[in-house]
């Protein structure tokens, strides 16, 4: 649970870094990178690719929530 939460954190941290220049706030970073994890591994599985380990597990999760910033944006554009 708590390996569960730091690269949660992490990735929602990274992901904030890439799209935004700066992070959300650890508690919207921790759910940015867990709901990050999920896209991230559906959407890898869907090109056939698998992670293991801390720094694929990491990858992963920084893309998923990657997509969800990019998605969130895209849907704040239209409204």
């Amino acid at each position: 649970m708590l390996y569960a939460l730091l690269l949660g954190g992490l990735a929602g941290f990274l992901a904030g870094q890439f799209m935004k220049g700066a992070g959300y706030g650890i508690i919207v970073n921790i759910i940015l990178g867990l709901l990050g994890g999920l896209v991230g591994r559906f959407l890898f599985s869907l090109i056939g690719f698998g992670a293991s380990g801390f720094i694929g597990e990491l990858i992963t999760a920084t893309v998923g929530a990657v997509v969800l910033i990019w998605l969130s944006s895209k849907i704040k554009a239209k409204g």
